[in-house]
């Protein structure tokens, strides 16, 4: 097998994806990628849906999702790459993550409003597709309302043609911990997916371990290798080539699969294209697929 591999794609079955899985796997055959995993927020929604896309077009799919966890109080968020996503685990934890999600959504929305921002539940609803709504999302959907560009609290957001700009920043500066709109996560215990993993046949991958709400240490790389993590997303739109380095070293001292996966989701991250991840390649992923239970 030859071709680029991307491990992180983000489909319209997450709230913040802008794409079909027929659009992403089109994609891909033109950017020359033999294999793409759609993993979407908390949800393995887009199977199997997005094997049945891919049939006959020459790119392979590996099930996966991305899981929001805690771990030593920080947001740590795993992939799960040849997932089965019929398994009873895949179904606990996407339950609980969207139970969890909406809940915060909710409280997120409320917490706006307080600071008078205009913005309703019913709004965020429908804009968010139906899906359990991200903070970016949230941000989103406030951002692209008439009138948000004349607002002197969120003029900071747009660009000087009055475009919105990345919704990142906003949510920074409002959903972080200890800003206005903060509420506490819900999120299920990082130790408690990888103990899931192996029930739902895949091989759990550390994403993007540099991220700033992460900083991912390499003693930490140690602990959550030694519970069963299988890998660690080296090359990444998050990293520096500093941080690439970094990682690539800890992976081959830890005996970790250094993966690589874009996190591609289309307008809320207009800076990540599709395709600009072209580290990885038949290798990473065989000898990712080795490590699963």
């Amino acid at each position: 097998m030859g071709g680029f591999v991307d491990l992180h794609i983000h489909s319209d079955h997450s709230s913040d994806g802008d794409f079909s899985p027929a659009e992403l796997i089109g994609f891909a055959r033109e950017e020359g990628f033999a294999v793409i995993s759609i993993a979407d927020h908390d949800t393995a929604s887009a199977y199997p849906g997005a094997i049945d896309a891919a049939a006959g077009t020459g790119v392979e799919v590996v099930p996966s999702m991305e899981v929001t966890t805690l771990y030593d109080g920080r947001e740590f968020h795993v992939l799960l790459p040849f997932l089965d996503w019929t398994s009873p685990a895949v179904g606990r934890i996407s339950g609980r993550m969207t139970e969890g999600r909406m809940a915060e959504a909710r409280e997120r929305v409320e917490r706006l409003r307080d600071l008078g921002l205009d913005i309703t539940w019913e709004e965020v609803e429908t804009g968010s597709k139906g899906l359990a709504p991200l903070g970016v999302t949230i941000a989103q959907i406030l951002l692209a309302k008439p009138g948000a560009a004349s607002d002197a609290r969120l003029r900071k957001y747009f660009d000087a043609a009055g475009r919105p700009l990345p919704p990142s920043a906003f949510y920074r500066d409002h959903f972080m911990e200890g800003r206005p709109a903060f509420v506490p996560k819900r999120h299920i215990p990082l130790f408690e997916v990888l103990d899931l993993a192996p029930e739902a046949g895949a091989a759990a991958v550390l994403a993007h371990p540099g991220a700033y709400f992460q900083n991912t240490t390499r003693d930490d790389l140690v602990r959550l290798g030694d519970r069963g993590l299988a890998g660690v997303e080296v090359f990444t739109s998050y990293h520096t080539p500093e941080q690439t380095a970094e990682y690539a070293a800890a992976a081959r001292d830890l005996g970790l699969v250094a993966t690589a996966g874009s996190d591609f989701h289309g307008k809320v991250k207009p800076h990540v294209a599709f395709g600009s991840i072209r580290d990885g390649g038949p290798e990473m992923l065989e000898a990712l697929r080795q490590r699963r239970p």
